[in-house]
């Protein structure tokens, strides 16, 4: 935890957010008893086994074995620090974090990132006055007018300009004492040659800026307003920005989309802009690469279903293919949607509107159905083009998980090409065994010694200390007197003592700040995992199992007796020694 931050403003903070709230903004969540049940945001799978629990302001995955706090959460799936994390709550929340408070020490200690998403916040400013407030941006006005994009849609996307010259945004910075090193990391200067001054990235092109989910600007496009070339101009990959794993316009999109339970995938930032404008707006884009496994698990978050809208063109069908094989890995249903030959949704919504639109979108394909026939348009019937169709199709039809489902496209493939069903079979078992072999990951128990969680060992004995934990932090009114006990100091698991004891030094506290109190990270998932579920202790129950633990350590007491007594008959010196030792370890713990 950073120093800067006092523990009544991180109290404070924890009182307002509601890790429900946040959870559910990137994952799909269902009531299940008391707690809530989705697909886990940090692994692929099929059958949710990812829990939050509103009651202790937790989550826990079954499958992964990930769980923490609010804090936890946001930091491993936006990949935040801590500091960051309290920052982008306080803001969202409405909390006030005086920087007056920081000295100059501190100042210098806020993380890169930090740093990085400030400078692009004020740079993204700075284009957008120059677009709205500034003579020279009437040429940019213009070119907006005559795409048919409304001064409103501009502002909603903070669209601006980069004016024409070589140091307007680095003159821009300095005058307002901001180092351009971190402008640099960013991509929107460029260190001159000998590294000796900057120049600006963006010269006289319109301005996209790029948001995360929570609205953070973490990267620029631009744009030509004529036919010079490069047409796009994008930020680099940096510490705030991965193009793999960010969609353009997904912070005002993730409403929609939940709402629709479904999602428009486009390729270009007019594209996705026109779109909302027409008020599509369960809609998001790609940044100049394939569809990713990341950005399906984004989207799955928020919607079922998706419906990609491409090019009829070669590369739209190759941008198909390369995304069947993601969609069935991530069991979403994708429905591909082919515009007329020349058109974007861009230009055709500008021609045709709303209502046609969403015709299109009614008769969209399936995925499988969408390959069959573009691999029969492009190939014929044929000999060779129906063999070259059955190789076209072996991915694809491997791809589908589900037995029944294959066995029906198999059967579609096979009467529109006219070959026997068990050639297609035939092609699809021939490419299962030429695979890369990839086995699919198993879920983790709480507890598992090869998991992240402190390699608990499945004993007898570990079972009784993790009962315990379970106990403590789900019945917090034994913790006293298991601390007065000192039994903990018998356990042999150092994860679990650990957690015991961090427990004891926040006994007066929630789950969900004993958890942020742990700095260790694989203990913060054991112990969400711990602490998930019904509480079902009551204090004769928690007697029982403390009496059965200290019977545990009598049977080890007279156990390791009878143990020095053989090693004295056998005159075995070097073991006597070792149990000796064990045996004083015992006697001082008891005392």
């Amino acid at each position: 935890m950073a120093a800067y931050f006092s523990e009544d403003k991180i109290t404070e903070i924890k009182n307002q957010v509601d890790i429900l709230d946040i959870v559910s903004e990137s994952v799909l969540m269902k009531k299940a008893g008391r707690n809530y049940v989705g697909l886990c945001p940090f692994h692929s799978e099929k059958t949710p086994s990812f829990s939050v629990s509103p009651d202790k302001q937790i989550f826990y995955c079954f499958g992964c074995g990930e769980g923490g706090n609010v804090f936890s959460f946001l930091m491993k799936m936006e990949g935040l620090s801590f500091p960051e994390t309290a920052r982008q709550l306080a803001r969202r929340y409405g909390i006030d974090i005086p920087s007056r408070s920081l000295t100059p020490a501190q100042k210098q200690r806020m993380s890169q990132k930090e740093r990085m998403l400030a400078i692009n916040r004020i740079a993204a400013e700075f284009y957008q006055g120059y677009l709205f407030k500034n003579k020279a941006g009437g040429l940019a006005r213009d070119y907006f007018v005559k795409r048919g994009i409304t001064k409103e849609t501009c502002q909603g996307f903070g669209l601006g300009y980069a004016p024409e010259g070589w140091e307007h945004l680095s003159r821009f910075l300095m005058m307002k004492r901001i180092p351009l090193e971190p402008a640099e990391q960013t991509g929107l200067l460029i260190a001159g040659k000998q590294k000796k001054g900057f120049y600006d990235r963006f010269r006289n092109r319109i301005i996209f800026p790029i948001h995360d989910a929570g609205g953070q600007v973490i990267g620029f496009g631009g744009r030509v307003m004529d036919d010079a070339l490069p047409k796009y101009l994008n930020s680099p990959e940096s510490p705030v920005y991965n193009k793999s794993n960010s969609l353009y316009g997904l912070h005002r999109a993730r409403r929609a989309c939940r709402e629709a339970d479904s999602v428009y995938i486009v390729e270009g930032y007019f594209d996705l802009i026109r779109l909302h404008q027409s008020n599509i707006k369960n809609a998001v884009a790609t940044l100049g690469t394939a569809l990713t496994e990341a950005h399906i698990r984004i989207l799955k978050g928020y919607a079922r279903k998706a419906v990609l809208v491409f090019d009829s063109d070669t590369a739209g069908i190759r941008a198909a293919h390369r995304s069947i094989d993601l969609f069935m890995k991530a069991d979403m249903d994708a429905k591909v949607m082919v515009l007329p030959q020349g058109h974007d949704p861009d230009t055709f919504l500008a021609e045709y509107g709303y209502d046609e639109f969403m015709r299109y979108t009614d008769n969209a394909s399936g995925m499988m159905r969408f390959l069959i026939s573009a691999a029969i348009e492009e190939h014929g019937l044929s000999i060779e083009g129906k063999i070259r169709i059955l190789k076209q199709m072996q991915q694809p039809l491997t791809a589908i998980g589900d037995h029944v489902a294959r066995s029906l496209y198999v059967k579609e493939l096979a009467e529109r090409i006219g070959v026997d069903e068990a050639a297609v079979i035939e092609k699809i078992r021939i490419q299962a065994l030429e695979g890369d072999g990839r086995r699919p990951a198993f879920p983790r128990q709480i507890g598992d010694s090869k998991g992240s969680n402190g390699g608990l060992l499945q004993t007898k004995g570990v079972r009784l200390e993790r009962q315990i934990v379970v106990m403590m932090l789900q019945f917090p009114e034994i913790i006293p007197e298991i601390d007065r006990s000192g039994l903990i100091e018998f356990f042999e698991n150092v994860t679990l003592k650990s957690i015991c004891k961090t427990i004891f030094r926040h006994q007066a506290q929630s789950v969900s700040e004993i958890i942020n109190a742990m700095e260790d990270k694989a203990e913060q998932s054991l112990a969400a995992g711990l602490a998930m579920g019904e509480n079902i202790w009551d204090r004769d129950g928690c007697l029982k199992l403390i009496s059965q633990f200290e019977t545990s350590q009598s049977r080890k007491g007279d156990d390791l007796l009878k143990q020095i007594k053989s090693a004295e008959d056998n005159k075995d010196h070097v073991l006597l020694l070792e149990l000796l030792k064990k045996r004083q370890m015992q006697v001082t713990q008891s005392h």
